[in-house]
């Protein structure tokens, strides 16, 4: 696939970038300037992809124009079929090294290595939309311990079954943001609830959202901004209930933002659990803001993210699981449900990355 000379010229600039950046990361006065060097040496690593693909991309095309210029003035026939030959596949190696470029240029997502903050909600359904809340945390727990994640739990508000009113924690690990961005969004479970008598088929819903942990620098948060409550922890079993007030709970006035953290029972580490999951939303908050104002790209991505978007289907009947942002049904519902998530966030990526590539050009 030839490129245009718009994506050729974006490629020159961005390797001459790249050969200046090689060169400024040399100097002494970089070197001893540690913040300068650290972003120069993250954008220089950003783009070295690219810009080797570059230079792949240009021997392979000098190599063309010479076997294509023999191939001109060669009247030996069994010369000219090795050359014609050899102009093919120089061809078919220029094509593939175009669509690799064009992946290369994508922009990156730049929370795409961050840990992720989920929060999981009982919506439509009563107790069997809790219950199923339950397993969602099970399934994204399984998915996190196969990639080797921490999971840390920061608000886990049961009902009296065990099903989930509302759960808060976080998932570390590098990459987390990258494949679990595409769980925001509501869950719709069909099944027979087992309270069922009569063997009825229930249709459930749970929400989830997928927030990017937020570091010191992306979010300043001024303290006279914030309310801050302190309450008696209460809990399934009544675990240490209503013993001290370690409970926190942090209104942010701006926006109306309010977290909630008891699973500590120290009162200073619930405020830090709490606190991080505040400039999380608050990130969240001002890039959503941003996007609508903005950026039309972020939005042309599987979906929205909105809350209000149905995007999966998990029927236990039939043992499948599909994503209708995509379409696509796999029939290993129970596999899936132990955190065998990979196929399905595989589609989800390349699917957003088709998507993308509508614009590279």
């Amino acid at each position: 696939m030839k490129m245009s000379e718009k994506l050729l010229e974006r490629l020159e600039k961005l390797k001459a970038r790249y050969l200046e950046l090689g060169e400024m990361l040399a100097r002494p006065e970089v070197v001893s300037d540690q913040n300068a060097f650290k972003a120069l040496s993250k954008e220089h690593s950003d783009i070295r992809p690219a810009a080797e693909k570059y230079e792949e991309y240009l021997a392979h095309a000098r190599e063309l124009a010479e076997c294509e210029e023999m191939l001109s003035s060669e009247t030996d026939r069994d010369m000219r079929e090795m050359l014609k030959e050899e102009t093919e596949a120089l061809r078919g190696t220029l094509d593939a090294d175009a669509d690799e470029l064009r992946i290369a240029l994508l922009p990156k997502d730049p929370d795409e290595d961050n840990n992720v903050i989920m929060e999981i909600r009982a919506g439509a359904g009563g107790d069997e939309a809790a219950l199923f809340g339950t397993e969602l945390m099970k399934m994204y727990r399984h998915y996190a311990d196969g990639k080797r994640w921490k999971v840390e739990e920061i608000n886990m508000n049961y009902t009296e079954l065990g099903g989930a009113k509302e759960l808060t924690f976080m998932i570390t690990g590098k990459g987390a943001w990258g494949d679990l961005k595409f769980e925001s969004g509501v869950h719709r479970v069909q099944r027979v609830p087992e309270t069922e008598s009569q063997g009825r088929i229930h249709t459930s819903t749970v929400t989830v959202a997928v927030l990017p942990e937020a570091r010191d620098v992306e979010v300043n948060i001024n303290e006279n901004d914030l309310k801050i409550d302190t309450y008696r922890s209460g809990g399934a079993g009544g675990q240490h209930v209503n013993k001290t007030e370690s409970a926190i709970r942090i209104t942010h006035i701006p926006t109306g933002i309010v977290v909630e953290c008891q699973d500590e029972r120290s009162q200073i580490k619930n405020r830090e659990k709490a606190m991080k999951v505040l400039k999380s939303r608050l990130y969240e908050h001002y890039r959503s803001q941003a996007e609508k104002e903005y950026s039309a790209a972020r939005r042309a991505q599987i979906g929205t993210g909105d809350r209000s978007e149905r995007i999966r289907t998990y029927n236990f009947p039939q043992g499948r699981v599909t994503d209708h942002r995509i379409g696509l049904t796999l029939y290993t519902l129970d596999r899936f449900m132990l955190g065998e998530m990979d196929e399905m966030i595989a589609a989800l990526k390349l699917a957003l990355q088709n998507k993308l590539l509508e614009n590279i050009e």
